[in-house]
């Protein structure tokens, strides 16, 4: 009889164990802000860049480095050939018309997300509106490229030495 109960209460426990598991999983790919609790009321805006690097849907967006929403979606624009941020901005954060959206890097390699600067205008973003200033992503390989170019065009310009004959 203790035997039954024992494994009763054992495998109680797994599947408790279990159960934490997916809610676990759930909350972390939804962007844990709707299991078990009310969702957050967000707006959409868009921003349009030249390079997003390695931007990723759900990365997060930053003001001050408080997470502030995330992105939604990414898409090229066929017209005009540069990336379509589609982001999701929490409603109790009102942003200038004429705020600046940057692809920024956490540490030297780390994930890439956007940082949102605050404007001067006293008009507030509006649900599908677009952000006109943007700052494209610094892609580490571009600047290590430019480096080397530089550094090679710079030393076929110089010219060789005469040698030293005394």
């Amino acid at each position: 009889m203790k035997k039954a109960i024992l494994e009763f209460w054992v495998g109680l426990f797994i599947l408790l164990g279990f159960a934490a598991l997916g809610i676990l999983a759930f909350r972390v790919a939804s962007g844990g802000n709707s299991f078990f609790g009310k969702p957050v009321a967000t707006y959409t805006v868009y921003a349009q860049f030249d390079d997003i690097g390695s931007l990723k849907v759900q990365a997060p967006i930053k003001s001050a480095g408080v997470l502030v929403g995330r992105v939604s979606d990414i898409q090229l624009d066929p017209q005009t050939f540069q990336a379509k941020v589609s982001m999701q901005i929490e409603q109790k954060y009102a942003y200038s018309v004429d705020a600046n959206a940057a692809i920024l890097t956490s540490g030297l390699l780390g994930e890439q997300y956007i940082g949102l600067t605050q404007g001067g205008e006293e008009e507030k973003l509006k649900n599908g509106d677009t952000l006109s200033m943007t700052t494209s992503a610094l892609v580490l390989e571009n600047l290590i490229g430019k480096f080397v170019s530089n550094f090679m065009n710079k030393d076929s310009q110089s010219t060789p030495a005469e040698p030293n004959t005394k």
